[in-house]
């Protein structure tokens, strides 16, 4: 094991694949020359030469859709954004042309693309660089989407979702590339897309926390211990596809769930997985599903009420607390 950063390990899993097959390419905004805006690429131009890792225009769509045909062609590309929130440009090729080519050609081409960069909230960098889209990328079939919380996660479900033969959009979050977790050091460790991670064992209540959330839930379950409410934390990893079998086989365990996200509450992830527990699971609750979300407005400049807008370890023991009926 090494203590690395999720950069770093992103990083790594990056160059270990690009060694791997030589049809894995990188392209993207300063993904080259600048080494990544958030230097997640650092020294693959250097070993890896231009031709495999190339420096895009600003121009999303063109970029995404360039990916698109590489991936129909044979290739594995691996196409970064700045910043989630510039996908909104290339969401054409992304949903009507990678999600739906397998389909629409009858099975005649795959699509073995990664669209991967930073999502979610930064510091202080207002409404249009600040949300959270992985609700909306979901909703369409044929994507899948993954969210690594831990540097582990992100090496292993990284080179997972290279490996794919579908269209993976691999959310990182701008807060957390410094974090640092222990990652095996194994050039062949990946970790299959699809399959829950239990953070945290318990029995009173469930705790559902993706990316960003899930240090905050840790914490909040460490509070809640020291009121002797042992708690659960789960971390999906993948939204789509969703292991919701590990969430109702805790929920029957715990009898009670909150669900803790960074994103909006109207259609977002949370509410699919309360509807899915409340179809599968409701003779189990002995409350009602709790969800503990970002704020319902466009994410604020000022750093008092950007605080505001995400939630924290207090409103995650607010809400577990609600449920168990203390």
């Amino acid at each position: 094991m090494a203590v690395i950063t999720i950069r770093e390990a992103l990083n790594q899993a990056l160059a270990e694949e690009m060694r791997r097959d030589e049809n894995v390419f990188l392209m993207g905004e300063e993904v080259a020359a600048y080494q990544g805006a958030y230097k997640v690429t650092k020294g693959l131009l250097q070993e890896f030469g231009e031709k495999r890792v190339i420096d895009t225009p600003i121009v999303e769509l063109g970029f995404a859709g360039l990916g698109v045909g590489a991936a129909m062609a044979g290739l594995r590309p691996v196409v970064e954004f700045m910043t989630f929130n510039f996908s909104i440009l290339a969401t054409d090729q992304i949903i009507n042309s990678a999600a739906k080519m397998l389909y629409m050609s009858g099975g005649q081409f795959n699509i073995p693309i990664v669209f991967r960069g930073p999502n979610g909230s930064a510091f202080q960098v207002s409404s249009q660089h600040s949300q959270a889209l992985e609700s909306w990328y979901a909703y369409f079939p044929g994507i899948k989407v993954v969210m690594p919380s831990t540097a582990a996660d992100a090496k292993g479900l990284l080179k997972s979702a290279i490996r794919d033969d579908n269209p993976v959009i691999f959310m990182e979050q701008e807060r957390m590339y410094g974090n640092k977790g222990e990652v095996p050091e194994d050039e062949d460790f990946t970790i299959p897309l699809g399959v829950a991670d239990i953070k945290r064992e318990g029995k009173d209540a469930t705790i559902v926390a993706r990316s960003l959330m899930v240090p905050v839930a840790l914490k909040a379950a460490e509070e809640l211990e020291k009121q002797d409410v042992s708690c659960e934390v789960i971390d999906p990893r993948t939204i789509r596809p969703l292991d919701i079998e590990t969430i109702i086989n805790s929920v029957k365990k715990t009898n009670r769930l909150v669900i803790a996200e960074e994103s909006h509450p109207f259609c977002g992830v949370a509410a699919e997985i309360s509807a899915e527990v409340m179809e599968r699971a409701f003779d189990y609750l002995d409350a009602p599903v709790r969800r503990v979300t970002g704020a319902d407005v466009p994410m604020p400049y000022a750093k008092n009420l950007e605080n505001l807008a995400i939630p924290g370890v207090k409103q995650i023991v607010d809400a577990v607390r609600e449920v168990a009926y203390i």
